[in-house]
């Protein structure tokens, strides 16, 4: 069994495709969206919670940075942001390299929430 860290490597690596030619993999992807297309007008209307495939796997790692949960609205996540970020704040904190990083880290984020939330509005 894998530990958490050494799942996600691997499931980063993984090709659900591999082994397959161009012609398979495209005619195994239309067989399976054909039976799940409720799960695709669920997620079109944004009828379903965290997992729904609304979320980029970019998004899921920003939140999961901020610790919150996929299906967070935006109003939570700046919340979070702030608060975190004024915990590592390079002013607040001068000379602590972790922390500087640590607030990078959750710069980086927030503006990738941020971006997907003007996306979101946009698209709306």
């Amino acid at each position: 069994m894998f530990c958490q860290e050494h799942a996600a490597e691997y499931n980063r690596g993984w090709d659900y495709f591999a082994g397959l030619t161009a012609e398979e993999a495209a005619e195994r992807e239309a067989a399976e969206r054909q039976t799940h297309e409720g799960f695709k007008e669920s997620a079109h209307y944004e009828w379903a919670g965290s997992g729904d495939g609304t979320r980029s796997r970019d998004e899921l790692r920003a939140l999961d940075l901020l610790e919150l949960d996929p299906d967070a609205d935006f109003e939570a996540i700046k919340k979070n942001y702030r608060t975190k970020a004024k915990q590592v704040h390079p002013d607040l904190r001068p000379g602590d390299e972790a922390a500087a990083k640590a607030f990078q880290a959750l710069q980086l984020a927030y503006e990738v929430l941020r971006q997907a939330e003007e996306r979101r509005e946009w698209k709306g």
